[in-house]
């Protein structure tokens, strides 16, 4: 099995670049922000208490993530080719919980496809798709928080797979299809 992390900032366009993937690879999709998001409009108990963390800018507790992950790894089944981790891990703490995760059903995690893209850029995109995807954390103020929370909590992962020997630098600026071009060799090459 394939199984990738997209690892990004929040706008660095992990979601366009995982259809992509999903596409041509066949993988399973897991996004935690789609998954929450649903959690959320759901009104239910974990929709509510992430909520407040994401109107916040912060992370959602790894015990609430996890949980929910292990779930929707399990439901996918065991005849997928790989999966795509969309949004997770964000965290060393969660990377090492995704690694034995996966090691207790005889997996690891293949590659991670590491977008950069700068700030600027970042926020033009967060504040762009927010007026059109209705999602409410999708506003300057919050992108602000969110950057600041990715690079205080979540930029350490990217030291964390080069030293596995995982990380596949991507330029996440540029035409979509040329970046992508770049992401379905990494992967090729895994």
């Amino acid at each position: 099995m394939k199984n990738i992390v997209i690892f990004g900032a929040p706008g660095s366009g992990k979601g366009t670049q995982s259809d992509k993937i999903i596409a041509e690879f066949g993988v399973a999709h897991i996004s935690t922000g789609d998954v929450l998001r649903a959690e959320i409009k759901a009104g239910s108990e974990l929709g509510q208490t992430a909520s407040k963390f994401i109107n916040e800018g912060k992370l959602v507790p790894d015990a609430l993530i996890i949980d929910m992950l292990a779930k929707t790894l399990d439901s996918k089944g065991k005849d997928i080719p790989g999966v795509i981790f969309d949004g997770f891990p964000r965290t060393i703490a969660q990377a090492e919980a995704l690694d034995r995760m996966l090691e207790e059903r005889g997996e690891n995690v293949s590659t991670v496809i590491g977008l950069e893209v700068d700030d600027a850029e970042l926020i033009k995109r967060i504040i762009a798709r927010g007026k059109t995807s209705g999602r409410a954390d999708d506003n300057e103020e919050t992108a602000k928080k969110r950057l600041d929370t990715y690079y205080s909590q979540t930029l350490p992962l990217k030291d964390f797979y080069i030293k596995q020997g995982k990380y596949a630098k991507i330029q996440g600026v540029g035409d979509i299809d040329a970046i992508y071009s770049e992401i379905s060799k990494a992967i090729k090459g895994c």
